[in-house]
C-alpha cells in the first residue's frame, strides 16, 4: 500500500496501526471485496456481454484491418504461393487461440484482484502474494504500465488511418476520389475524437455494443461468404501449417511472425477491462462471438488471396475491403471508421484509467483528474494525458503516412507488455494459488516462449518504427522511477529532519501555545511524525486549534474500499487526533466525501469550522540526493507540474492555508 502526504510524497510502508504505545485503534478498514468476480454489477448478464463487445473488443476487433496485409507486405514483389497463405492464416487463427483464449480468457483473466485486471492491478496482486514490495514486482508493473502509453498512442492512429485508407480502392474512387485527403481526414477524426474526451463517454458508450455487434457480424458474413472461393484455405486450420511456414522459410517467416501479431493487440484489454464487465460475460462474448467472427473473416480473407493470387502485388491491395462487393464498399468503410473509433475510444480511456492508477501507487505526480459522470467512478477525463496523447497520435500519423508503417511501429510495446502480465501471473500462480514449481515453471515457459518469440521478431523492426514504443516506454518509465525514487528519500528525508509526534505533544503539554476555535486538519505522510505545516504554524503564527487532526491518505493494494470502512481513527491526545483514509487504487481520494463518512461514525467533523493546512515545498537540488543531478531536475520539474493537493483530494480552496518552504532533495 502506499502513503499519500500533502506534498504528494510517497512510502512503501504501510500506515501504522498502532501507537507505538499499545494504544487502541479503531480499524474502519475494509478488506476491499471489490467488485468479486464480476457478473454485472448489478446489470444484466446479457447487458455486459454486450457491452464487452463494444469496449474490451474494439482494439482486437479493428486487426483484420491491417493484419494479413501487413503479413503480406513481403508478397509484394515476388508474389506468393498457396502454402505461404494457408501457413499465415493459420498462424493468425493459432495466435488468437493460444495467446487470446487460452492464455488470457482462460487464466489471467482467473488471476482478478478483486474483480479488477490490468497489469498494475496484477502487479499489487503479485506483492500482495508475495507478502511486501519487492524491486522486481514493482519494475515489472511499472514497465507493464509505461508500456501502455505506447500503445496507447499507436492503436488510435493505425486503426483509424488503416480505416480511412479504404478510400483508395478503385470501386470507392470511381464514385469520388477522396485518396489526396486521407491523411487530413484521419487527422480530423482523431482531433474530435480527443476534443470529446472532457465531454464524458457515458452517453456515447450506450451505441458502442450495438455498433460493434453489427462490425464483428459483417467481418463474420464476409468471411464466410468467400472462404468457398478456395477451400483450401480450410487447411489453415491445421495448426501444423502455421508451424511448417514458420520453420520453412528462413529470416522471412521471422519477420511475419512480428507482423502475425498484429492480429492479438488488444488482447490485454480483456483482463483490463474484467472490473467493468466482469470475467464470465467477456469469456462468453469472445468464445461464442468474437472469436468465431475473427476466424472466419481471417479465413475469408486467405480464400480470396488464393483465389486471387496477383491481387498483393497490387498498390491498393486490401484484403478486408476487397472482400466485399463494390456497392457495399462505402457503408463498410463508415462502418470500420466508427469501429476505429470505439477502438481508439477504449484504448483512450483505458490511459486514463492506468494513470489514475499509477499517481495512487506514487508512480506519478498528482493530475488534474475531472470525473464526468456522477455515478460511475470510471469516467474520468485526465486533460494533460489527453494532450499528450493528441499531439503523440498527431505526430505518429504525419510521421508513418500509412498503416503498413505503423504496423512495423505497433507489436513492440504489445508483445513486451504481454511478456509482463506472464511474469506477473507465474508470481501469483506460484505464491497465491500454491501450484508445485513444476507446474509454474510449464505455465510460465510455455507462455514465456510465445511472448519472447513474438518480441524477437517484432525487434527486428527497431529501425524501420519499432523505435517509437521503445521510445515512449522508456520515457514513460524513466518518468515513474524517477517519481518513485524521488518521492521515497522526500519522505525518508521528511521523517528524518521532523520532530515525533509524541515528543511534540509533550513539548505542547509544557508550553501551552494560544489556543484558538475550530478543528485544524494537517494533511501528513505520517501521523507518527509531527507534519512540517503544523510546526511552521507553531512557529510563525504561535497558536494552535482547539482540535487538531493528523491527517493521513493510503493506497490500498485493492481497486476498492468499501465507502462505510473508509477510515481508521487514534487519539493521540485530548486535543490531538490521528485519522487515516484508505482509498483503493482505483478510486479518486476525495477528502470531503470522506469527513462525511467519519460524521456519520459519530465523530465531530464541521466543514464549516475546520481549516485545512497543507505545505507547498520549494524542492532544490543537492548533491548528496543520492539520485544523479538530472533525475533530481526531472524530479523538481515533475513536482512543479504536480496539481496541488487542494484540488487533488477535492478539498473546498476556501478552507485551504498552505504554508511554503524550501526544501533540498
Amino acid at each position: 500500500m502506499t502513503q499519500t502526504g500533502l506534498n504528494g510524497d510517497n512510502a512503501a510502508a504501510a500506515a501504522p496501526k498502532t501507537d507505538g504505545r499499545g494504544a487502541a485503534i479503531s480499524d474502519n478498514r475494509s478488506n476491499g471485496d471489490g467488485h468479486g468476480s464480476g457478473e454485472g454489477h448489478g446489470h444484466g448478464f446479457w447487458a455486459m456481454a454486450l457491452g464487452s463487445v463494444g469496449v474490451v473488443y474494439g482494439d482486437i476487433g479493428t486487426s483484420p484491418l491491417y493484419a494479413l496485409k501487413a503479413s503480406l507486405e513481403h508478397t509484394k514483389q515476388a508474389g506468393t504461393h498457396e502454402a505461404e497463405i494457408v501457413g499465415i492464416v493459420s498462424l493468425l487463427i493459432w495466435a488468437l487461440i493460444f495467446i487470446v483464449t487460452v492464455k488470457y480468457v482462460l487464466f489471467i483473466m482467473r488471476a482478478d484482484n478483486k474483480g479488477e485486471g490490468g497489469t498494475l492491478s496484477l502487479m499489487a496482486l503479485a506483492q500482495h502474494a508475495v507478502g511486501k514490495r519487492t524491486l522486481p514486482i514493482f519494475l515489472l508493473g511499472v514497465a507493464g504500465a509505461a508500456l501502455f502509453s505506447g500503445d496507447a498512442i499507436i492503436t488510435p492512429a493505425i486503426s483509424v488511418l488503416s480505416a480511412i485508407e479504404g478510400l483508395k480502392l478503385p470501386a470507392v474512387r470511381q464514385y469520388i476520389d477522396l485518396s489526396p485527403y486521407i491523411l487530413p481526414i484521419t487527422i480530423v477524426i482523431l482531433i474530435s475524437l480527443f476534443m470529446v474526451q472532457s465531454r464524458g463517454t457515458a452517453k456515447v458508450a450506450a451505441f458502442f455494443g450495438p455498433i460493434m455487434v453489427l462490425f464483428f457480424g459483417t467481418l463474420a458474413v464476409l468471411g464466410a461468404t468467400h472462404i468457398f472461393d478456395e477451400p483450401g484455405i480450410l487447411h489453415a486450420i491445421n495448426p501444423i501449417n502455421g508451424l511448417v511456414f514458420l520453420f520453412s522459410n528462413g529470416a522471412k517467416s521471422f519477420t511475419t511472425l512480428g507482423l502475425v501479431f498484429l492480429a492479438v493487440t488488444g488482447a490485454e484489454a480483456l483482463y483490463a477491462d474484467m472490473g467493468h464487465f466482469g470475467r464470465k460475460p467477456i469469456q462468453l462474448a469472445w468464445v461464442f462471438f468474437v472469436l468465431p467472427s475473427l476466424i472466419l473473416n481471417y479465413l475469408g480473407q486467405g480464400a480470396f488471396i488464393l483465389s486471387h493470387p496477383t491481387v498483393v502485388m497490387h498498390e491498393d491491395f486490401s484484403p478486408f475491403y476487397q472482400l466485399a462487393p463494390d456497392w457495399a464498399l462505402i457503408p463498410l468503410i463508415i462502418l470500420a471508421t466508427l469501429a476505429t473509433i470505439i477502438a481508439s475510444q477504449a484504448v483512450i480511456t483505458g490511459a486514463f484509467s492506468i494513470v489514475r492508477q499509477a499517481i495512487q501507487l506514487g508512480l506519478l505526480p498528482r493530475m488534474e483528474i475531472r470525473h464526468t459522470s456522477e455515478t460511475a467512478e470510471g469516467q474520468i477525463f485526465v486533460p494533460r494525458v489527453n494532450r499528450l496523447l493528441l499531439i503523440g497520435v498527431v505526430i505518429l500519423v504525419i510521421l508513418f503516412k500509412n498503416s503498413d508503417s505503423l504496423a512495423n511501429a505497433y507489436g513492440i510495446a504489445v508483445t513486451a507488455s504481454m511478456a509482463v502480465d506472464t511474469a506477473l501471473a507465474a508470481i501469483v500462480v506460484w505464491k497465491l494459488w500454491k501450484w508445485p514449481i513444476w507446474g509454474v515453471l510449464l505455465f510460465a515457459g510455455f507462455f514465456l516462449a510465445i511472448d519472447i518469440s513474438f518480441l524477437s521478431a517484432n525487434l527486428v523492426k527497431v529501425f524501420e518504427g519499432g523505435w517509437v514504443p521503445i521510445l515512449l516506454g522508456a520515457t514513460s518509465m524513466v518518468t515513474m522511477w524517477t517519481w518513485s525514487r524521488g518521492t521515497a528519500q522526500l519522505a525518508e528525508k521528511s521523517k528524518r529532519d521532523s520532530i515525533p509526534t509524541a515528543d511534540l505533544l509533550r513539548m505542547l503539554a509544557k508550553s501551552k501555545p494560544t489556543r484558538v476555535p475550530g478543528t485544524a486538519v494537517f494533511l501528513t505522510g505520517s501521523p507518527e511524525v509531527a507534519p512540517p505545516a503544523l510546526m511552521h504554524n507553531l512557529k510563525h503564527n504561535k497558536v494552535l486549534h482547539e482540535r487538531v487532526v493528523l491527517m493521513s491518505v493510503v493506497t490500498e493494494d485493492i481497486p476498492r474500499v468499501d465507502p462505510a470502512n473508509r477510515f481508521e481513527t487514534r487519539k493521540l491526545s485530548d486535543d490531538f487526533m490521528a485519522v487515516t483514509l484508505h482509498f483503493g487504487f482505483m478510486e479518486s481520494p476525495r477528502i470531503p466525501t470522506a469527513i462525511g463518512i467519519l460524521r456519520k461514525a459519530g465523530h465531530k467533523f464541521d466543514i464549516m469550522t475546520t481549516s485545512f493546512f497543507l505545505g507547498r515545498r520549494s524542492l532544490k537540488p543537492s548533491p548528496n540526493s543520492g539520485m544523479p543531478l538530472w533525475q533530481d531536475k526531472l524530479f523538481i520539474s515533475l513536482s512543479k507540474q504536480a496539481t496541488t493537493a487542494t484540488d487533488f483530494f477535492a478539498i473546498p480552496s476556501d478552507r485551504v492555508v498552505e504554508l511554503g518552504a524550501q526544501v533540498t532533495i
